[in-house]
């Protein structure tokens, strides 16, 4: 079929002349991308027909590298689309994003299903097993997860069952981007408007300022918009005295997507029958077992063994601490009961007494830009030497976007950074870091990456000052950028984060350490009016109370962990099939894992997760835990070799960042550690120990 050329007019024509080979946003439009899709698509079925039709037996060179270096132009294309709408959407992003999802499944299929592709991987992979053919580690490595991706897609199925499968990838696409719509309408619709100040007692003066320009950008001519953060748990919270506010709060929050037009109930029902009727298809007993299997846990009964063994000791430690906080709330309610709409107030209350410091008194000394200089990137120039200099001259995809060029210890310029970190009603709920472009030697590519954050904007010129969790939330972004950005290896697919979903959280993980370290601490936590660094008094109080809450945060998240495991552990028939079941489903889930526990509900509730109903984590909610455990045990590395220093991200880099994901993942653990990982360092940290049997 012969391939009509794209508009030379469309940005997506030709390659970005950009540094780093940043997408040109100040040419990109919407019109633009449905072209560019269906062009690039074409294109891409044109190359990978190529390869399959290949006369010449199959060669490491005519296949697997054919096979890397075709489709780029649909990648270029689809990389800087899905970074804005799930970052600047816009309706009409949205219903083409809709429209192309199906599009794209059978797109996808089309290339895993051939059964020419298919045999000469088999033929390379019969030649490695024989010693006839000796390739390096990391083209192993490629051919193994290649091979691996073919089978685990359905190339081995009949055409009945295939036919099946078409359908399912199909519907189940198109249901993705249908959740993950409604769920960011449902939180914009859900934002509480405050019109009375006096019930605003307690907000911070910067938060308060946000919720008015909230207001004003969204229609009011007065009041306070409070926005609704993707979590259960709404910032607001620690600091409200309002008690029937932060109930208005929490309930907004906790009822997103059950009820009226933005209703996600019969998505993700739907959602969970058809994975389970793909795992079943593709012969495992659901989905979960699907998803674990080519993960470094291996089996869903895994899983389930760790989180079952933390979940007691955590609710136990929540329990505890429900006691300290009820005997606060009584001090200004007699008799009431601890709601959920109470913890984080009555804990902020609770360690403000025990530690002489609350978020009220921190939060001047954490400013955003601040955080991001003398903190975020001097931890990554002391361990890695790297150096970032702001490029006004480039511009992102919303003018909110900054973008930095860095800069290798050698001052070679290594990528791009782009730092979007206020929150807008077109920008998804939650934080997260997207690639633009994947460094590969292969390609002549270097990284661009993305760290988007949630941050309630300050009118101008005014400062953003940050909560302790939004600091940690912006080191935990950047360690996904150095994961990306650290990257040195030969195949675009092998690039950076490309890893299992369980471990792809570690290295960010590790990367939160650095916010807590001294020498960088009392860096960044300056106050943004005087200049006087954080009290030394503060710092050890700040230090003392890491464990603080952690009965809470443990048990908030591991009950959101064994609620992904338990809608995606049915099969299709045991789904229920009435939107109304989906509450009643949910707190059985729970009570039978141990963790209904009403003060702390789950991070997430099923009808706005948006990890496991639309974001790519279903049935791998799991994974932050789990990255967790090598996480805790590479602190105690650092620790154990003098903590910030070169020497120690030299290594760290060179062993684990710079691998990605061309060597099984651990292995390069193992490399790094000398032995497989432990438990104990995370059950420490956590303070689950003696619960938990360490």
């Amino acid at each position: 079929m012969k391939r009509e050329p794209l508009d030379p007019e469309n940005p997506f024509a030709v390659p970005s002349p950009l540094p780093y080979g940043l997408p040109d946003y100040s040419r990109i439009r919407t019109e633009h991308y449905r072209p560019a899709v269906e062009y690039a698509m074409a294109e891409h079925r044109a190359q990978v027909e190529m390869v399959a039709s290949d006369p010449s037996g199959p060669t490491v060179e005519n296949t697997l590298v054919a096979l890397e270096r075709a489709g780029r132009t649909l990648h270029r294309v689809l990389t800087a689309f899905y970074n804005q709408s799930s970052a600047d959407s816009s309706p009409e992003l949205d219903a083409l994003e809709e429209e192309l999802a199906p599009r794209l499944a059978a797109h996808r299929d089309a290339i895993h299903l051939d059964q020419r592709l298919f045999a000469r991987l088999e033929a390379l992979v019969a030649q490695v097993e024989a010693g006839t053919l000796t390739v390096e580690p990391d083209t192993a490595w490629l051919l193994e997860r290649t091979h691996t991706a073919f089978v685990r897609a359905g190339v081995r199925l009949d055409a009945a069952a295939q036919e099946r499968l078409r359908a399912l990838n199909a519907r189940i696409t198109t249901l993705e981007t249908v959740f993950g719509r409604e769920v960011l309408a449902a939180t914009n619709a859900a934002a509480v408007l405050v019109t009375d100040e006096a019930e605003l007692d307690g907000l911070p003066d910067d938060a308060r300022a946000a919720a008015a320009r909230a207001a004003r950008e969204r229609g009011h001519q007065s009041g306070w918009l409070l926005e609704l953060q993707l979590p259960t748990g709404q910032p607001q919270l620690v600091t409200l005295r309002d008690r029937g506010l932060r109930e208005r709060l929490h309930r907004a929050s906790s009822s997103r997507g059950l009820t009226g037009e933005h209703d996600t109930r019969a998505t993700l029902l739907e959602l969970a029958r058809l994975r389970a009727e793909r795992a079943q298809l593709l012969g495992y007993p659901h989905h979960a077992a699907y998803v674990a299997a080519d993960a470094t846990a291996r089996s869903a009964e895994a899983v389930g063994d760790i989180l079952g063994r933390l979940a007691p000791a955590a609710v136990a430690n929540a329990r505890r601490e429900a006691e300290e906080l009820t005997a606060a709330l009584h001090e200004d309610h007699p008799g009431a009961t601890l709601e959920p709409w109470d913890w984080a107030y009555y804990a902020e209350r609770v360690r403000s007494r025990a530690r002489a410091l609350d978020e009220t008194a921190l939060r001047p000394y954490l400013e955003l830009d601040r955080v991001l200089h003398e903190g975020v990137f001097r931890a990554a120039t002391a361990l890695y030497g790297l150096t970032f200099t702001e490029r006004t001259d480039l511009v992102g995809y919303h003018p909110d976007v900054r973008v930095f060029e860095v800069h290798d210890v050698d001052g070679s310029g290594l990528g791009l950074f782009l730092a979007d970190y206020w929150t807008r009603e077109s920008k998804r709920g939650g934080a997260w870091m997207n690639n633009l472009v994947d460094q590969s030697t292969l390609l002549g590519e270097p990284p661009v990456v993305v760290n988007n954050l949630n941050i309630p904007q300050p009118p101008d010129g005014r400062p953003t000052l940050l909560a302790w969790d939004e600091v940690i939330t912006m080191f935990h972004e950047f360690g996904h950028a150095l994961h990306g950005l650290l990257s040195a290896v030969r195949y675009p697919s092998q690039s950076g984060t490309e890893v299992p979903r369980d471990f792809v959280e570690y290295p960010s993980q590790v990367n939160e350490i650095w916010a807590w370290e001294p020498q960088v601490l009392q860096a960044f936590a300056v106050h943004h009016e005087t200049g006087e660094p954080l009290p030394s008094a503060w710092v050890e109080t700040l230090l003392a109370g890491r464990q603080d809450g952690e009965g809470f945060k443990t048990t908030e998240y591991l009950a959101a962990a064994l609620l992904d495991q338990a809608w995606y552990r049915l099969a299709p028939d045991e789904v229920p099939t009435d939107p109304e079941q989906v509450e009643a489903f949910e707190a059985a889930a729970l009570e039978r894992a141990g963790v209904a526990f009403a003060p702390v509900p789950p991070r997430y509730r099923s009808a706005y997760f948006n990890h496991v109903f639309s974001s790519g984590y279903s049935a791998g909610y799991y994974s932050y835990i789990w990255s967790e455990v090598l996480d805790a045990d590479t602190v105690e590395w650092f620790r154990e070799n003098g903590g910030l220093r070169r020497e120690n991200g030299d290594v760290f880099r060179a062993r684990l960042l710079a691998r990605g994901g061309s060597i099984d993942p651990m292995a390069a653990f193992r490399d790094l550690r000398g032995r497989d990982p432990q438990i104990t360092p995370l059950l420490e940290r956590r303070g689950l120990s003696a619960a938990a049997g360490a």
